[in-house]
C-alpha cells in the first residue's frame, strides 16, 4: 500500500474511533441526566410508587439528592428478585399512575411464584423503539403478523401485538404454556412434550396456509426449527422472522441463516419481562454468527460482571454474570443479577454503550436447565 494511502487509512480509523469516543461520551451524560429524572420520579412522595417511597424511609441517605450519575446506583446495593415475588402487586405502582390502567406481566414461575411486574405503556414503547430497528423490506409496513410463543401472563402477547399494529399490521397469534412444557419434560413424559410442540405448530401452519396476508413471524428458536421442518417459510410468503424467548447460540443462528431460511430475514433478539428488548448487532463476517444485543439504553442498560465480585465490570471480551438496570417512568430495578452469562462487548455505533454477546444460563447456577420450547 503506497504510503499515501496508508496515512488516508489511518485518518480515517482515527476519526472513526474519535467519532464514536464522543458518541459514547454523550450517550453517558444522556443516562446520567436519565438516572436523575427517574430516581426523582420513584422517590418523590406526589410521584413515586410506595415500595421505593418506603425504601427510602429506612435509608442512612437521601437518593433524590445523593444519586447523580448511573455508578452512583452502586449505593442502592443489587436488586432482589424475591422483592417482585407475591403481592401487594400495587406497591409498584407510581403514584402518579394511580387512576391508569395496570397491567401485570409475570416472568418464570415454573416452579414458585413467579415474578410479576406492572406496566402501564411500557410493553409498547419497548417495542415502537424496536419497530425502528426493522428493515421494512424484511417487515414490510402494513403486513400481517403470526405470533407463535407464549402468552397468558407473559407480556409478548400484547407487545407482539402493538408490534404488529404499529407497523400497520394485523396479528395472528397461537398461543403456547412454557409451564406445561417444562412440566413434562421434569417428569420424563417426552412424548407428551413433543406431541404439543406440533400441536402448536399445526396450529400455526393453519393459519400461514389461511391468510396470505402474513408476511411477519415472531416465534421461539425451537418453535422455528419445528415449523421449518415442515414447509419452507419463504414460499408460504414470510419475508422476516423475529426470534426470542430463549438462549440462541452462534450454532444455532448459522443454521437458521443458511439452512432453515431459504433467504428470510432473521431478527434476533434478548428481552425479557423486566428490562424490555435488546435488539441484535446487525450481521457481520468477522463477528463470526456470534449473537450480540445492545440494551435500549437509556431505558435499560446491560453490565457484564465478575460473578465473584459483581461491583466490577469483566474487561471487553471476557465473560461475567449479566447485570440489569431498569430504568422507567413505570418500574425503577438497580442493578439486577440476572440467571444468565455473556461476554462483555464494547459500544457499535449506533449504540454507544456496552453490549452482550451469547448469552446463555450462567453456569454456576443452571446446572439443569430445562427450555422446553420456550
Amino acid at each position: 500500500m503506497l504510503d499515501g494511502e496508508t496515512n488516508k487509512l489511518e485518518t480515517q480509523v482515527r476519526q472513526a474511533r474519535e467519532s464514536l469516543d464522543a458518541q459514547v461520551k454523550e450517550a453517558r451524560a444522556a443516562l446520567d441526566a436519565h438516572v436523575r429524572e427517574i430516581v426523582e420520579w420513584h422517590f418523590n412522595s406526589e410521584t413515586g410508587c410506595p415500595f421505593w417511597l418506603d425504601y427510602a424511609s429506612r435509608l442512612s441517605w437521601n437518593p433524590r439528592r445523593d444519586v447523580k450519575t448511573y455508578e452512583d446506583l452502586a449505593r442502592f446495593g443489587f436488586f432482589q428478585d424475591e422483592h417482585l415475588r407475591g403481592g401487594p402487586v400495587r406497591r409498584w405502582v407510581p403514584r402518579a399512575y394511580s387512576d391508569r390502567p395496570v397491567y401485570v406481566f409475570e416472568t418464570g414461575g415454573s416452579t414458585g411464584v413467579p415474578k410479576s411486574r406492572i406496566n402501564i405503556e411500557d410493553f409498547r414503547l419497548d417495542y415502537e423503539a424496536f419497530s425502528h430497528t426493522l428493515p421494512d423490506e424484511a417487515f414490510p409496513k402494513g403486513a400481517d403478523w403470526l405470533a407463535v410463543g407464549p402468552s397468558g401472563p407473559r407480556r409478548l402477547r400484547l407487545a407482539v401485538e402493538h408490534l404488529a399494529q404499529y407497523r400497520g399490521g394485523i396479528c395472528f397469534m397461537v398461543d403456547l404454556d412454557p409451564r406445561w412444557v417444562i412440566k413434562l419434560l421434569k417428569s420424563n413424559q417426552s412424548k407428551q412434550a413433543e406431541a404439543y410442540k406440533q400441536h402448536v405448530v399445526e396450529q400455526a401452519l393453519t393459519l400461514l396456509r389461511a391468510h396470505d396476508g402474513i408476511r411477519c413471524l415472531f416465534t421461539t428458536p425451537k418453535l422455528l426449527e419445528a415449523l421449518c421442518e415442515k414447509v419452507s417459510l419463504r414460499k408460504l410468503g414470510i419475508t422476516g422472522v423475529f426470534c426470542g424467548g430463549t438462549e440462541m447460540t452462534p450454532q444455532f443462528h448459522r443454521f437458521a441463516v443458511e439452512e432453515l431460511l431459504d433467504g428470510v430475514h432473521f431478527a434476533p433478539t434478548y428481552g425479557n419481562t423486566l428490562m424490555g428488548l435488546a435488539v441484535g448487532k446487525p450481521r457481520l463476517p468477522e463477528d463470526n454468527y456470534a449473537i450480540i444485543y445492545y440494551p435500549p439504553a437509556p431505558r435499560a442498560m446491560i453490565e457484564v460482571v465478575n460473578p465473584d465480585s459483581p461491583d466490577t465490570l469483566v474487561g471487553y471480551g471476557e465473560t461475567g454474570r449479566v447485570c440489569l438496570t431498569t430504568l422507567t417512568r413505570e418500574f425503577f430495578m438497580p442493578r439486577f443479577l440476572e440467571r444468565d452469562e455473556a461476554e462483555r462487548e464494547p459500544p457499535y455505533l449506533p449504540y454507544a454503550w456496552d453490549g452482550v454477546r451469547n448469552v446463555r444460563p450462567f453456569a454456576k447456577l443452571e446446572t439443569n436447565v430445562v427450555e422446553g420450547v420456550y
